[in-house]
């Protein structure tokens, strides 16, 4: 990307976790905390050199990684609950916010958090 003259756009993932304080939840908070602070650091590295580094943090997606919590009915419903707009994401949610971060040339060292709502409002 250095020698590249437009640059490039790298795109690191957090967790909404790590925006707000979840019970049990203190590993992943802890290291995805520490790559919002990488990215932003990074960003202001790599900025004079044009390459944009952002963060995106989402919620509960319906993911394999997501099946032991997605496929347990009680789990499940407990989470929609808690998010303000009634469900968890699709990967669509996450991969069309991924595209145009990646695609914005006038964006870097942001954490965007996709996710429903859950750690920006209370229900």
């Amino acid at each position: 990307m250095q020698r590249q003259p437009d640059g490039g756009s790298i795109l690191l993932f957090s967790t909404a976790a790590a925006q707000i304080g979840f019970a049990n939840h203190e590993a992943i908070a802890a290291a995805k905390a520490g790559v919002e602070g990488l990215a932003r650091a990074t960003a202001a590295s790599y900025a004079p050199r044009n390459i944009r580094v952002n963060v995106i943090a989402p919620g509960l997606v319906d993911t394999q990684l997501a099946r032991p919590i997605t496929a347990n009915a009680a789990a499940l419903e407990a989470s929609r609950q808690m998010h303000p707009l009634g469900r968890i994401g699709v990967a669509d949610d996450v991969a069309h916010i991924a595209e145009a971060v990646l695609t914005s040339t006038w964006m870097t060292g942001q954490v965007v958090v996709v996710d429903g709502g859950l750690a920006g409002i209370k229900k």
